[in-house]
């Protein structure tokens, strides 16, 4: 039978689980080449900062804010580019980050999980609604007789409702909880190479004894100064007022 005939003769519940498929699949594949661009990339992000880390701070920060569009390039990225920072504020920084990336990696999961609780409803709600048409036309006189075989046909098609609904709301849970399974692996490698640089970050802390540094460190605090305090020395230039003694001179 073919699949468009199928789908007619499920009736009008068919339409809005035709949009479930299409909201779910467009979740799915978007969420499949994120994970994929992700995964391929990763582990060689997290070799790279870490290796450039142990030699130079500074090449460390230039490898991880040149991998920011990876979400593992902007978690080690965001103690790097702190300046004169301590542990205890590297480690916030790390964690603040990793919250952050983690809850962008479970986006569509809540669609998802609408899709795998509607559809199946939708196909029951077809099926009771294509047996009331179908038993609606039975007289008790046709019992037992031919008349009755179109109800049988009737009721065999409001079953396709329920099916349709069913695949969908499986094809839809084996993908969540794949993707599910991949964000609690996430976890693990976040707080691993989390804590490998936090370990490198103690035991070979950066030099801020360097000019470049601090020259650095004072433009952008200059960068971010108020208004008020960039203005301040636009102020100093007005003249003095006279003096009590020039008030009180004779000659002027």
């Amino acid at each position: 039978m073919d699949i468009l005939d199928l789908f007619y003769k499920g009736g009008p519940a068919m339409w809005p689980l035709l949009a479930l498929s299409i909201l779910s699949l467009s979740v799915i594949f978007e969420r499949l080449w994120f994970w994929l661009r992700m995964l391929n990339q990763e582990k060689e992000i997290v070799v790279r900062v870490l290796n450039a880390a142990s030699e130079n701070w500074d090449a460390a920060a230039d490898i991880a804010r040149r991998a920011t569009s990876q979400p593992i390039g902007r978690f080690l990225y965001a103690p790097l580019r702190l300046l004169r920072t301590d542990a205890e504020t590297f480690r916030l920084a790390l964690e603040s980050t990793a919250e952050e990336e983690l809850a962008g990696m479970r986006r569509g999961e809540k669609l998802l999980e609408a899709v795998i609780t509607i559809s199946p409803l939708l196909g029951l709600l077809g099926t009771v609604l294509g047996l009331i048409r179908s038993l609606g036309g039975i007289r008790i006189g046709d019992l037992g007789t031919a008349s009755t075989a179109n109800v049988t046909l009737g009721i065999s098609e409001s079953l396709i409702t329920t099916a349709a609904g069913l695949i969908i709301a499986i094809a839809s849970l084996v993908f969540y909880r794949l993707f599910q399974g991949l964000v609690i692996n996430q976890v693990k490698v976040f707080r691993k190479a989390g804590n490998d640089l936090e370990l490198l970050y103690r035991q070979f802390p950066p030099d801020f004894s360097d000019t470049s540094s601090i020259i650095l460190q004072e433009s952008l605090s200059d960068d971010f100064a108020s208004p008020y305090k960039r203005n301040k020395n636009k102020f100093s230039d007005t003249p003095e007022l006279p003096g009590e003694s020039d008030l009180l001179d004779p000659e002027q």
